[in-house]
């Protein structure tokens, strides 16, 4: 299911957000539900929740039965911390 949903998102999700500059990922999967980060302008969106329901969750459910929910990952990446722990190191 995972490459599935991977390239629903890459096939469908993306070219609808690419508009807006954004894009989408997949960063988990857990009992049929998936979770989804948001990338580019689209993460820090107000309206991030509504194209999840809107976009993302609508085509996922639509093309995979099996998928019961779609839920947005706002975790923050290992990467965007270790640099700002890095900025914040030299500031010292």
């Amino acid at each position: 299911m995972e490459a599935k949903i991977t390239r629903i998102l890459k096939e469908q999700v993306d070219p609808v957000l690419a508009a807006h500059y954004g894009g989408a990922i997949l960063t988990g999967i857990e009992d049929g539900t998936v979770y989804v980060k948001l990338t580019g302008q689209c993460a820090a969106c107000p309206s991030a929740g509504e194209t999840l329901e809107n976009v993302v969750k609508e085509i996922l459910m639509a093309e995979i039965p099996e998928v019961k929910d779609v839920v947005l990952d706002r975790s923050v990446s290992e990467d965007l911390l270790d640099m700002a722990r890095m900025i914040l190191n030299k500031s010292k």
